[in-house]
């Protein structure tokens, strides 16, 4: 519901704005006289006021007097106007949305609340709205490619946004993008302020602020995007923000709003080392997974992840077990918990391992060799360091999806996942395969055809037919890019199967079997002489068709 006010809020502000903006109001910012904390009240209460707003020309009120401090806050950019504010304005950070947009709407307060931030701080920098889908001349001449979109230009050169949505992290990157890098602090008071922020930040101590190894560091500050780097020369301000400063000269942490708060760096002071730190380092120990970190946890350095399935109140019993576990593989396996009742988030994971989700579970990824593994015992301390451990040293056995095993045995074999071994590449037959998924459009004619040439070959001891759903079972020696495949396992060689085209009409594939098998017509009269009536019937019917 809050996103849909939001939406709406969005689609009004930008009509109110239009109305000043094709009236030429759109120069540059004036925002001496405008008081932070109602100009950032004022842009997020317009989704509360959006059935108050006053339209414009119909006199003054509370929904005018918010609309007139969020103009003077923010540009809103137009077919006429983009262009014009890009060039004017040193320093310009640009929000390209779109009303229908839900992450747009997330997104919008947020961007609100880093611009009224940046402004407190006393930065330059200049505030864009632009409604992409109204004004598409606009979106493409400034860059706006997709919704939202968070653009900085710096003397008219582009800088894309693609850090977390949150108000710190969009500070933290148009500051470092604006010659802010690291932040000085001083003073106690200034120390005790950061750290009620609750914010991220890497902290440098240094003498004098000089030497090759400060450079090092304001370099890696600039090149890191989403951590905010801070510096002191100052110890007694140091041990504020990191108490385990001793006393060293000099000095590099991490300091982290968790129960892992402090993490201290042992390597040289060179930028590649100082940012290897930050990115292993500046994920808790147990990443919860959202919308807003989806894009950086697929991104990760760390490349072995560990997925903890639960609804909330289940995960609540067993936080304690994964931080435990946790806390022995920092940088080298990322923790995550999804919460399934967030259906768009864990459903996509869930899918992947042809699971339920109905009940906690623990699953692990390897994204650097696209491996999956599932934890199949119960979820406690002992098992999860296993698990982990297992998976560290790459002893842990992959997982591949597979339905039950079917208890009954047709004329066509079903074959899933756990039994690819035993009934195609260990069976001692000669093994025609169809493999298939039930969205298939050409897969009910290929079926029928398979169960056709099964009854035609059915008195032959050295041939069977089976079928696997390949869209639920998984298997290493099983390589499926599109349906249907039909795959010919000769008994002598099961490591090199034979693909049949699926244009082959029912004669020419009984052909092509005849011929790779070297099985005369004969030899399938013979087998057909049997006292089974009705299979001599059903043979019959198909060897007319043949």
């Amino acid at each position: 519901m809050r996103a849909m006010r939001l939406l709406a809020a969005a689609a009004l502000l930008a009509a109110l704005l239009a109305v000043s903006a094709a009236a030429g109001a759109a120069a540059k910012l004036d925002l001496d006289d405008v008081d932070d904390s109602e100009v950032l009240e004022a842009l997020l209460a317009v989704d509360d006021e959006e059935e108050d707003a006053t339209p414009p020309g119909a006199g003054g009120g509370g929904g005018a007097e918010a609309v007139r401090r969020t103009q003077s806050m923010v540009l809103v950019l137009d077919n006429d106007n983009a262009a014009r504010a890009v060039r004017d304005h040193p320093e310009l950070l640009l929000l390209g949305y779109a009303p229908w947009c839900e992450r747009s709407a997330k997104l919008m307060p947020r961007f609100a609340e880093a611009a009224a931030a940046l402004r407190a701080m006393g930065s330059a920098v200049a505030f864009a709205k632009l409604d992409g889908e109204r004004f598409p001349k606009a979106a493409s001449t400034v860059g706006v490619n997709g919704f939202p979109s968070v653009l900085l230009f710096v003397n008219g050169t582009e800088h894309a946004y693609t850090g977390l949505h949150t108000k710190d992290a969009i500070v933290t990157w148009v500051r470092k993008k604006t010659g802010t890098p690291v932040i000085r602090i001083e003073s106690k008071d200034s120390a005790e302020e950061l750290l009620k922020k609750g914010q991220t930040f890497a902290l440098g101590l240094f003498k004098n602020y000089e030497g090759a190894d400060h450079g090092e560091f304001v370099k890696a500050a600039t090149a890191e995007n989403e951590v905010q780097f801070v510096e002191t020369s100052d110890r007694n301000v140091a041990k504020i923000l990191f108490p385990g400063i001793a006393s060293e000269e000099q000095f590099l942490g991490l300091v982290k709003s968790e129960p892992e708060k402090f993490e201290k760096f042992d390597g040289a002071f060179e930028e590649k080392e100082i940012l290897q730190f930050v990115e292993l380092n500046k994920f808790p120990l147990i990443t919860v997974f959202t919308d807003l970190n989806s894009a950086k946890v697929y991104s990760s350095p760390i490349k072995l992840q560990v997925f903890t399935f639960a609804e909330a109140y289940d995960f609540e019993d067993l936080e304690s077990i994964v931080q435990e576990v946790a806390r022995g593989f920092k940088t080298k396996i990322m923790f995550i918990y999804v919460d399934t009742a967030e259906e768009n988030l864990a459903k996509p994971f869930l899918t992947l391992y042809g699971l339920e989700g109905d009940k906690p579970t623990v699953t692990a990824f390897d994204t650097s060799k696209g491996t999956k593994y599932v934890l199949e015992a119960d979820i406690n301390t002992k098992n999860l360091k296993e698990f982990s451990l297992s998976l560290l040293d790459g002893t842990l056995p992959p997982y591949f999806r597979s339905e039950p095993v079917p208890q009954e045995k047709g004329l066509v074999e079903k074959v899933v996942g756990r039994t690819f071994d035993s009934s195609v590449l260990r069976s001692p037959h000669n093994v025609l395969l169809e493999a298939h998924a039930p969205w298939c459009v050409d897969c009910e004619a290929i079926s029928k055809n398979i169960e056709k040439l099964a009854k035609h070959f059915s008195g032959l001891d050295n041939l069977k037919f089976a079928r696997i759903d390949a869209s639920v079972n998984e298997h290493p020696k099983l390589q499926v890019n599109n349906y249907p495949t039909l795959l010919l396992y000769p008994a002598e060689d099961k490591t090199n199967p034979i693909k049949l085209s699926k244009k082959l009409s029912l004669k020419d594939m009984a052909r092509f079997i005849k011929e790779k098998l070297q099985i005369s017509d004969v030899e399938i009269k013979e087998k057909l002489q049997t006292p089974n009536i009705e299979t001599v019937a059903a043979a019959d019917n198909v060897k007319d068709e043949l």
